[in-house]
């Protein structure tokens, strides 16, 4: 895939190739602030990609602050005034910055997954599911999946219908998802074992949201964050340097 300017993006992910391109359209002007990205079908169009790809994108736009959609209208860019703030103090050299988004998550998530179960429409399964496939080709690839990532947690978060859930995870934005934290410009070394264990986990809450039991989304949800905190804290003190 090329971008405007007619130079592809070796070695990029097509997701990061999307997200940089909106970004420099978004800074260059070609969208200022109040202006509506064209629609979904159009970008997949524009930019030769699935919908899953640009859904994304824009997903990553969102959690750094840069666009907001609104349901029923579509997807708008914000003013550097009206973008989301981002919590504050967030330092990730220190475990316990990573464990408080964490916890955070897993008391918000868990209730939103809870929801999801209940309330979602068939659009928003077929969402979740198609994030969820997306996550799974890139971890078994290797490849970084942070963005996918947020994309699976941000899909559950908008099946709640409940519009304050996707708005907090905007709100916790890039500290969502620690890997992204870690490393801005990819993904940490990946555990043997990770694809495995994330697809499984994944692959849980998936399957209670399809089966509509609230209590088991809700479980599985809260058991595969707190098994991110366990994760990271190893994680964190390999790459730290501290084991």
């Amino acid at each position: 895939m090329k971008t405007e300017d007619g130079v592809t993006s070796p070695g990029a992910t097509l997701v990061v190739t999307v997200r940089d391109e909106l970004r420099r359209q978004i800074q260059s002007g070609v969208y200022k602030a109040g202006d509506r990205l064209p629609s979904e079908s159009r970008l997949t169009q524009d930019f030769g990609v699935s919908r899953t790809v640009i859904r994304e994108a824009v997903a990553a736009l969102r959690a750094d602050g840069i666009v907001e959609p609104k349901q029923g209208a579509g997807v708008f860019v914000l003013a550097a005034a009206e973008t989301t703030p981002q919590f504050r103090d967030i330092d990730t050299d220190r475990v316990s910055s990573i464990i408080e988004i964490l916890e955070l998550r897993t008391a918000l998530e868990g209730d939103a997954a809870a929801l999801a179960a209940q309330r979602r429409s068939p659009a928003q399964e077929e969402d979740i599911i198609e994030a969820f496939q997306r996550l799974t080709t890139l971890a078994r690839e290797d490849k970084p999946t942070a963005d996918a990532d947020f994309a699976f947690h941000l899909a559950i978060a908008q099946a709640a219908n409940n519009p304050r859930f996707s708005e907090m995870l905007s709100l916790i934005g890039i500290a969502m998802i620690p890997r992204r934290m870690l490393h801005r410009d990819g993904d940490i070394s990946t555990p043997p074992d990770y694809t495995r264990v994330l697809e499984q986990e994944h692959g849980a809450i998936l399957s209670a949201i399809q089966n509509a039991d609230p209590d088991e989304a809700r479980r599985a949800m809260r058991t595969h964050l707190k098994n991110s905190q366990t994760r990271y804290r190893e994680q964190l003190r390999l790459a730290r340097g501290q084991g």
